[in-house]
């Protein structure tokens, strides 16, 4: 059976708070750690307002206090944003607090815009971005004789690290490096099938890593029948909708039609973020999640569901977690 997790963001809704998002947030990691799910993950993201998970480390460190067995990390932290040092003794220190429940994804991109990008010392070299992740995995290894700069907590940790991505590049990174890959499929899912492939064909045997694993990001809209999953469902295509215009991406609540909410090339644009998404009821969710791990042979689904209502929500993953178990 393929294992499946979860990826929050720290969803911010309209008319709700931060501090409401971080409640919901770990309410939610408790019930996932209750229905079966591997890992909770929380992404980078900066000057989004909708988005409360800029300062991941630190979320990280709060949820994995508020669990005591499901995994807990990034998914992912932008690795071009940061030290490779600090984020091996962050994430050192958090292994040293919860051991053996850290996993450290890492990605290339900025998960900001450009004048984010700016502002955090964001290196734009594609080439450095592999050097960076070298660093990462040897501050977190054993110190080596001789070795001058050590990460301290980090080094001996070992904390698994994953390469994140939405294109063949990171695949391919990953499949050189012998690491564990997860594709961007919640929101940029046209190369996941070209990028499974080029990880696959060209991974390499790792201290890391045996044998090639992929996890795939999927949408999730679950509810009890199909209409009441495409009128939440709703919320998502605003949200996306709004991510488009450059809107605060506060979620909004479901309503009854998009009609006239958006253009034929905004509908065209959200919907291609959205075609691998998994919308419907019961039923309908465990047929889409065999068809989607049928295609692409997933070791491990990531859900993405990001509702209005927390109750709700809280239901769309349970929901999966039946139809993964199913």
């Amino acid at each position: 059976m393929a294992r499946f997790s979860v990826l929050d963001l720290a969803p911010v809704r309209e008319g709700g708070s931060i501090p409401e998002a971080y409640r919901n947030t770990a309410d939610l990691a408790q019930h996932s750690e209750r229905w079966g799910y591997t890992r909770f993950w929380l992404a980078e993201h900066h000057n989004m307002p909708g988005i409360a998970s800029a300062a991941t480390s630190v979320l990280i460190g709060h949820v994995a206090g508020q669990t005591s067995t499901i995994r807990v990390g990034s998914g992912g932290i932008m690795l071009p944003n940061h030290a490779a040092l600090a984020i091996a003794e962050q994430f050192g220190t958090l292994d040293a607090l919860y051991p053996g429940r850290i996993d450290l994804g890492v990605g290339r991109a900025p998960g900001s815009d450009s004048l984010t990008s700016q502002a955090l010392r964001y290196n734009t070299k594609e080439e450095d971005f592999p050097r960076q992740v070298s660093e990462l995995l040897a501050f977190l290894a054993p110190v080596r004789e001789g070795q001058r700069l050590k990460a301290y907590p980090g080094a001996g940790s070992n904390v698994p690290v994953w390469l994140l991505g939405s294109t063949t590049y990171g695949a391919e990174l990953a499949a050189a490096l012998g690491l564990p890959f997860a594709f961007a499929s919640h929101f940029a899912p046209a190369l996941l099938l070209d990028a499974i492939h080029a990880y696959r064909s060209g991974f390499q045997p790792s201290t890391y890593l045996d044998k090639p694993y992929v996890a795939a990001g999927v949408p999730l809209v679950a509810a009890e029948s199909n209409d009441e999953a495409q009128r939440l469902a709703t919320s998502a295509l605003q949200r996306h909708l709004k991510l488009i215009r450059g809107e605060p991406i506060l979620v909004p609540p479901p309503v009854d039609s998009m009609d006239g909410r958006w253009s034929e090339p905004e509908q065209f644009l959200v919907q291609s973020r959205l075609a691998a998404a998994v919308i419907g009821g019961p039923d309908t969710v465990q047929r889409k999640l065999a068809q989607f791990l049928d295609q692409t042979k997933a070791d491990e689904l990531i859900f993405v569901s990001d509702l209005y209502d927390h109750r709700r929500r809280l239901r769309s993953f349970e929901i999966a977690a039946e139809a993964m178990k199913g």
